[in-house]
């Protein structure tokens, strides 16, 4: 059974720091794109950054870049996103997702697997 698990989730003040991590089983963790994806209320879901486990490129939405980081542990099935600086337009659900190949990392549809989510709210 496929199963990604978001934990790190919290309430911060603007200017802080959180640690998410997403945790996967029941695929072949390295050889897929882990990509984290955020919703705000009444907005629609957007991404905001992608690893290729295979071989640790990444990708940042603009408006994270500098701020946030992500990383992998392919030990440990699991991908982390450090986020500095947090702001209160950071506000959302977190995401984490899993696509194999053939891959379109920027596509969203074609992300397979998804977790459950992980609130973040950063208060002004």
């Amino acid at each position: 059974e496929v199963q990604l698990v978001e934990s790190g989730g919290g309430l911060v003040q603007a200017g802080g720091s959180l640690r998410l991590s997403c945790k996967a089983s029941g695929f072949t963790f390295a050889d897929y794109v882990i990509g984290w994806f955020r919703q705000a209320p009444g907005k629609e879901r957007e991404g905001v950054s992608v690893i290729r486990n295979f071989d640790g490129d990444t990708y940042y939405a603009d408006s994270v870049k500098g701020r946030f980081t992500i990383s992998s542990d392919n030990t440990k099935n699991t991908v982390y996103l450090q986020m500095n600086s947090l702001k209160p337009e950071d506000t959302a659900v977190y995401t984490c997702a899993a696509q194999g190949p053939p891959f379109a990392i920027a596509t969203m549809s074609r992300y397979e697997f998804w977790g459950q989510g992980t609130q973040v709210t950063v208060s002004s």
